[in-house]
């Protein structure tokens, strides 16, 4: 499904797409919006359990490799779980225009702009999500060993077009990480909206992505 408005065009997926459609619909995307002939998009989907590997990626974290299909994702990063119950939120931009506090051309904000839009979508569950010096992603204070990583962020840009994004994890089967070390950090876990408490249903998370999207994204 296609909603359309001022901004970027949003796109829901009405059931899990397999990882190399995306790819392939992703590259399609950013080609015509490089060309002009298509507006900029957030998709928002989930996938049916898989391992992507970003450049980053080490072999040694991939500790079940034959636990679900693995791919090479082409973004930066490490090892991401992607599957039902966690929302990733595919951004193509043109970054050669500038998008609310983001200037054209610098992708360093555009990643923290990411961030911050995670953040502000948390703060309206009642979470406090948190930033970590060398360590991409969202955080959050989880009751047990201290912190644990609740949303992930990969990007790729393209001749100045976004893609790939980010995953929010709603309310997936976090057993599903341990078959990988997560963005290569040992030393925490990962955790949900589900697991803090927070029974939001994915069509409100979503809601909320878009609606805070505008705060950051302009």
């Amino acid at each position: 499904m296609t909603i359309t408005s001022t901004g970027p065009e949003w796109t829901l997926a009405s059931q899990p797409v397999p990882y190399d459609d995306a790819i392939t619909a992703m590259r399609a995307r950013i080609d015509a919006i490089r060309a002009g002939t298509a507006p900029e998009q957030v998709w928002l989907l989930e996938h049916p359990p898989l391992y992507t590997a970003g450049t980053s990626a080490k072999l040694a974290d991939l500790a079940e490799p034959d636990r679900f299909p693995t791919f090479s994702a082409g973004r930066g990063g490490q090892w991401t779980y992607h599957g039902p119950g966690q929302l990733v939120a595919y951004v193509m931009l043109d970054l050669t225009q500038p998008h609310g506090a983001v200037p054209a051309r610098d992708t360093h904000t555009y990643v923290a702009a990411l961030e911050a839009w995670l953040i502000d979508t948390l703060a309206m569950f009642g979470i406090a999500g948190e930033r970590r010096a060398n360590r991409v992603g969202v955080w959050v204070a989880d009751g047990r060993d201290g912190e644990a990583k609740i949303a992930a962020i990969g990007v790729r840009v393209t001749r100045w077009v976004s893609w790939h994004g980010v995953s929010l994890n709603v309310c997936p089967e976090l057993d599903h990480f341990s078959g990988i070390v997560p963005c290569g950090i040992r030393e925490h876990g990962v955790t949900s909206l589900r697991a803090l408490g927070v029974t939001a249903s994915m069509a409100n998370v979503r809601e909320r992505l878009r609606e805070s999207f505008g705060r950051v994204f302009g």
